[in-house]
């Protein structure tokens, strides 16, 4: 329901990866919400950010720009149609990569109409050039274009309608002080809790004409890694299951049976991510052991185990990053069913010394 279209990165090939592929974005059209109301979770962002837009109409001012943070896959896209909606004005939506000189964003700005809210996706990621253009143009709605090279060449002042900027950023720290301090409003996008999650799946079975019991939304969002989009995603593999093996109704045993086939177990943990902690757990005792060591171990490259499996296990709290290198939590251990090594045992000396006395 409430997720963002990340064009500039790769689409995971996962069931539970954030990132949105062909599919899902053509979906998610029809699923986003229209306005604030109908947006599910983000309490605290959704009341500031309702307050800007108020605000914003009863001065008949454009709104101020607005910064949203936060990983995949968590609603910054939906947002930023709803800003637009909200003040009644069009959207342009581009990416950060898309933006490699000076003049691709010059061209951007130049065609923008007055109150056109421009929502640039990845904004960290694009070309420093561009970026330091960007800094005149949302502090005084003005851009310098550059004509003619060398001594001869002249900088030609361009006035730009006032506009909005919403920009969106997985990673916030990468973004430069001068531009982050540009922004009028930052609100960071937290992972859905559970319930939260259910309404989510519950709205979307209703978009979808897919009849669902609250348990198997229960099940659907217990799984769905604290993400809209993932939840959306099971939703309709689960429903594709119940279609063919059932009578199309999903119920919780319906949920879980599915999820089994597609290997999405009740943590929301997939094939990849129990090939990491079973390698951990099986093969070094629960660590510590490299990150270059663990991928040989699972048969992955070491950024996919860094990138795609490592952030989501360390937010579980299944495994942890150690000076010395990855270790096990005993959580994971009582996961996957097995028993910690003796405290001095060869295998387990690294790990115990960590979480026992």
């Amino acid at each position: 329901m409430n997720w963002d279209e990340t064009a500039a990165e790769t689409a995971d090939p996962r069931l539970v990866g954030p990132v949105a592929d062909g599919e899902d974005q053509a979906v998610e059209a029809a699923l986003r919400p229209k306005d604030l109301d109908e947006f599910v979770g983000q309490e605290k962002v959704r009341e500031q950010l309702d307050l800007v837009l108020r605000a914003a109409r009863a001065r008949g001012a454009t709104a101020d720009h607005v910064l949203l943070s936060g990983a995949p896959g968590l609603g910054k896209t939906t947002l930023s149609m709803i800003i637009a909606a909200e003040m009644g004005a069009p959207i342009r939506i581009t990416s950060g990569p898309a933006i490699q000189h000076a003049g691709d964003l010059a061209a951007i700005l130049s065609s923008l109409q007055e109150g056109e809210v421009l929502f640039l996706d990845e904004i960290h990621r694009m070309s420093r050039p561009a970026e330091e253009m960007l800094y005149m143009a949302m502090e005084d709605f003005r851009v310098d274009v550059i004509v003619g090279k060398g001594p001869g060449a002249t900088a030609i002042p361009l006035e730009l309608p006032p506009f909005t900027l919403v920009g969106a950023t997985t990673r916030a720290g990468l973004l430069p002080p001068p531009l982050r301090d540009r922004f009028g409003f930052t609100a960071h996008m937290e992972f859905y809790d559970a319930a939260e999650l259910e309404r989510v799946v519950h709205r979307s079975a209703r978009l979808l004409d897919v009849e669902i019991d609250p348990a198997g939304a229960g099940e659907i969002a217990g799984r769905s890694r604290g993400t809209p989009r993932i939840a959306n995603r099971l939703l309709r593999r689960v429903r594709d299951y119940a279609q063919v093996k059932a009578d199309g109704v999903i119920t919780q045993e319906i949920a879980a049976a599915a999820l089994r086939v597609y290997e999405v177990d009740s943590r929301g943990l997939d094939r990849l991510d129990r090939a990491v902690l079973q390698a951990l757990l099986k093969l070094f005792g629960g660590g510590p052991v490299g990150l270059s060591t663990l991928a040989v171990a699972v048969g992955e490259e070491r950024e996919t185990v860094e990138e795609v499996a490592e952030p989501f296990l360390v937010r579980e709290g299944l495994l942890a990053r150690t000076p010395r290198g990855r270790v096990a939590t005993p959580a994971a251990w009582e996961h996957l069913g097995l028993v910690p090594p003796q405290q001095g045992g060869a295998a387990g000396s690294g790990q115990q010394g960590l979480f026992r006395p």
